[in-house]
């Protein structure tokens, strides 16, 4: 009956370690994450209506906004 209390008590301490080990490798194995890059605002081309980042605009002398230099020279007032 000993014999067999002892071997309990080493089941349930094996058992509780290994399960302390596979949750610390679980925390370990998890990639940081990279951090979140700033948004930016979208501006919309006057001649042909496609979205782009703020900072790829080209302006003409009214600071309407275009996708391109050809764009800009293309693009008729109505």
């Amino acid at each position: 009956m000993k014999l067999l209390l002892w071997a309990g008590i080493i089941v349930a301490v094996i058992w509780i370690l290994r399960s302390k080990k596979s949750s610390a490798k679980v925390d370990s194995t998890k990639a940081p994450q990279p951090p979140l890059a700033s948004t930016e605002a979208m501006l919309s081309c006057a001649h042909c209506k496609i979205h782009f980042p703020a900072s790829e605009a080209v302006f003409d002398s009214s600071h309407t906004a275009f996708c391109s230099a050809e764009h800009r020279a293309q693009h008729v007032v109505r």
